[in-house]
């Protein structure tokens, strides 16, 4: 049970702060905290990863939904068993994250990215990420450590 839950506050939370996103910052506009280390702002990606793909959103969408099929089916499987709690932790990662993402692609065509980081690399400062998106990072070295 507690795997569902965490599965669902994940795409809930994330959800819920993409809609805060969407409603309070303006497009192009930037609100920096944590003494201007996060900064906060609206991004729709319309691809994958770094918008890989970004001119076949319907591709990624279809991809995205296929693999959260299968990564569903096996979380359903090993519910049954609780027989690897670090796999089915990560699973649940995965199931939120990515289930919020797909959302998303769903309901907009895109997916709502709200966060950037400041630091002394300017590549990662380019890049813009959801809580889905560490989620579904988290989730894939829990899968890849715990797994037997």
């Amino acid at each position: 049970m507690i795997y569902v839950v965490m599965a669902s506050v994940i795409f809930v939370g994330d959800f819920f702060l993409k809609k805060y996103i969407e409603t309070h910052i303006e497009p192009k506009k930037q609100k920096f905290i944590c003494k201007g280390r996060i900064v906060l702002h609206r991004y729709h990606n319309r691809g994958a990863v770094l918008n890989f793909l970004e001119k076949s959103p319907s591709l990624v969408r279809n991809l995205c939904g296929a693999l959260l099929l299968v990564l569903g089916i096996v979380w359903a499987l090993l519910l049954r068993k609780k027989d690897n709690p670090g796999v089915l932790l990560g699973l649940s990662f995965l199931l939120g994250g990515g289930g919020s993402n797909l959302c998303d692609r769903i309901a907009n065509g895109y997916v709502v990215d709200y966060f950037s980081f400041r630091t002394p690399f300017s590549w990662i400062n380019r890049v813009v990420f959801n809580i889905s998106d560490f989620m579904i990072f988290i989730g894939s070295i829990l899968v890849a450590v715990a797994r037997k």
